[in-house]
């Protein structure tokens, strides 16, 4: 099977630090290689995989201000869509824009939806909901106005995640700072717990941050270590005490807690969005929905067996299960079974 992945070009892919749709695209991408499949990455010329790299755009627009982003997102999109047909499949990771192709060309598309940035981009997707085969990333995350084809679980490669069954005296909020991910009330917690509060993550909401963030920034109860790279957000990840997640919004899904599960660690976070779909409250984390909750959730966490995250994270957001339903899906569109 030619399997062509159109990853964004925000950032490398995989990324060196920050690039979640980067990173799934990447473990597609490997996980089809390592089946013996005809792998086309479509990502910046930095980008790394096991099979063929098809690249025009020289380095992400999120690290280098001379990339336009659109003049490069047309450029990255046409050139996989102009050589469409010597492929069987295509697995879009580009979000909409790529769809705008899918009835000029032949080749079937299928189209991971990572997240909606507006109700303003509902009109593409809708325009093509008989032509794409759209998966979902949780079942939380499907709009009412769009068809989907499956959901599909991110998952990732356990052996790049070492298990840590003991723990540090401390919390951690990894990911993205911005509002939508409610740092300021993860710092409200960990106050309220007397526990020191480690910060790590691009910060994405400037403002918010001066505001909101930096002045409980005291380098004692409160840190922030920069945007780290995988190394050393792995080992944070993996000696915390619980990952915080004190969610301000319907997340989609939620890659750094899953993240923190295969390390071993337990993720508290408020239930909205896909939490309950991938925490298993009381095994692998707590489901919460106010501070006071989380503050009680922090005393109970000596319940949570850090072999149960890891196991759970195996089993369920591994990159061989992510890797085999998708495979199943494009067996199936090929088949003509999509409707």
């Amino acid at each position: 099977m030619r399997i062509a992945v159109l990853s964004p070009i925000a950032w490398r892919t995989p990324p060196v630090k920050y690039g979640p749709w980067e990173k799934v695209a990447s473990m597609v991408a490997e996980g089809m290689v390592e089946l013996g499949m005809e792998v086309t990455l479509f990502a910046t010329a930095d980008s790394r995989t096991g099979g063929r790299l098809e690249a025009c755009c020289p380095r992400p627009y999120g690290e280098d201000e001379s990339i336009d982003p659109k003049v490069w997102e047309c450029l990255h999109i046409s050139n996989l869509m102009e050589q469409a047909d010597t492929f069987d499949i295509i697995h879009n990771h580009f979000d909409f824009l790529p769809l705008t192709y899918s009835r000029l060309i032949r080749t079937p598309m299928v189209t991971t939806i990572h997240g909606f940035s507006s109700e303003k981009i509902i009109p593409v997707y809708k325009k093509y909901n008989d032509t794409g085969a759209y998966i979902s990333i949780s079942d939380s995350d499907r709009h009412p106005d769009l068809r989907y084809y499956a959901t599909v679980y991110h998952g990732i490669d356990p052996e790049q995640y070492r298990f840590y069954p003991v723990k540090k005296d401390y919390l951690l909020c990894y990911g993205r700072i911005h509002p939508d991910k409610g740092i300021h009330t993860a710092i409200e917690i960990a106050r309220e717990c007397g526990l020191p509060l480690l910060i790590a993550g691009i910060i994405q909401g400037q403002e918010y941050f001066k505001n909101r963030v930096a002045p409980y920034i005291d380098d004692r109860q409160v840190r922030y270590l920069g945007n780290l790279g995988m190394d050393e957000g792995m080992a944070l990840l993996g000696q915390a005490r619980t990952l915080l997640h004190p969610i301000h919004f319907e997340e989609p899904f939620g890659l750094s807690i899953v993240e923190a599960m295969m390390c071993g660690t337990p993720v508290i976070a408020f239930k909205r969005g896909s939490m309950a779909e991938i925490i298993e409250d009381g095994k692998t984390g707590f489901l919460v929905d106010s501070i006071p909750e989380a503050v009680e959730a922090v005393k109970r966490l000596p319940v949570i067996d850090p072999r149960e995250c890891r196991k759970q994270a195996e089993e369920r957001f591994s990159q061989q299960a992510m890797v085999s339903s998708y495979l199943k899906i494009y067996e199936e569109v090929l088949s003509g079974s999509l409707t």
